[in-house]
């Protein structure tokens, strides 16, 4: 079986301070993964591994079957970081045509694609905006909508709602499905408990470590609490004994 993304052993080590520790992951094609933990946990250290941004101190990662990092499979990443990587110099519209371009899209199928995401992020009549005119919320949407203009397989959000307001954040999920049910896989990470319960499944991180995957209902379940936050804090007392 190919799964979405794949991690065998996986650990991260600065000095004598382990990110991560023996990671575990396998994530199915068309499945929402969530990634919870708090600060510090191992998240974006995961995500940048994924990415080929930073190289593992020990253990394998694949997307797709490939190994990465791996130049081949870029075109069917699609990666947001939390800090924008805009250029603040251009307007929104030229900034997703840059990444359009940027993976060979022809010209004649930007302009369908960027109207469609424009409307989906709620920032069509902000087009011709400079992007150092916008509120942070409204660059990080400009970031999902780059992220998502070449159409990948597999898309790795780094807190892709932080700064959107609630009911945008719905408008977000409700795409995040109607991608799923293409086959898209999509990982991220949140402080959010509503959005982590959205995902098919989430990885409780701990200190680098994965202290529990499930369903968010079958977490609750396991440990007879009453909400993904409960459960959460009632593993993370349990690793800590």
């Amino acid at each position: 079986m190919i799964f979405a993304v794949k991690t065998i052993s996986l650990g991260k080590s600065y000095g004598d301070f382990r990110a991560l520790d023996n990671l575990n992951l396998r994530i199915k094609k068309g499945e929402i993964y969530g990634l919870l933990g708090p600060n510090g946990a191992g998240k974006t250290t995961i995500i940048k591994i994924l990415c080929g941004l930073l190289s593992p101190t020990s253990g394998e990662a694949y997307i797709l079957d490939n190994k990465v990092p791996n130049k081949k499979i870029s075109s069917d990443i699609g990666y947001m970081p939390q800090e924008t990587a805009l250029y603040s110099g251009l307007t929104v519209h030229q900034n997703i045509n840059f990444y359009a371009n940027l993976f060979g899209i022809k010209n004649n199928e930007i302009k369908e694609k960027e109207t469609e995401l424009l409307k989906f992020v709620d920032l069509y009549d902000w087009r011709n905006e400079i992007i150092e005119n916008l509120s942070g919320g409204m660059k990080h949407r400009v970031s999902l909508a780059c992220t998502l203009i070449h159409d990948p397989k597999v898309i790795i959000l780094d807190e892709p709602t932080v700064g959107v307001d609630p009911e945008l954040r719905i408008s977000f999920w409700n795409y995040f499905n109607k991608l799923k049910e293409k086959g898209v896989s999509i990982l991220l990470t949140t402080h959010y408990m509503d959005e982590a319960e959205r995902c098919d499944r989430i990885g409780l991180l701990s200190h680098g470590h994965l202290i529990a995957e499930n369903s968010p209902k079958d977490l609750i379940i396991e440990t007879e609490t009453d909400s993904l936050e409960d459960a959460f804090l009632k593993f993370s007392r349990m690793c800590d004994r």
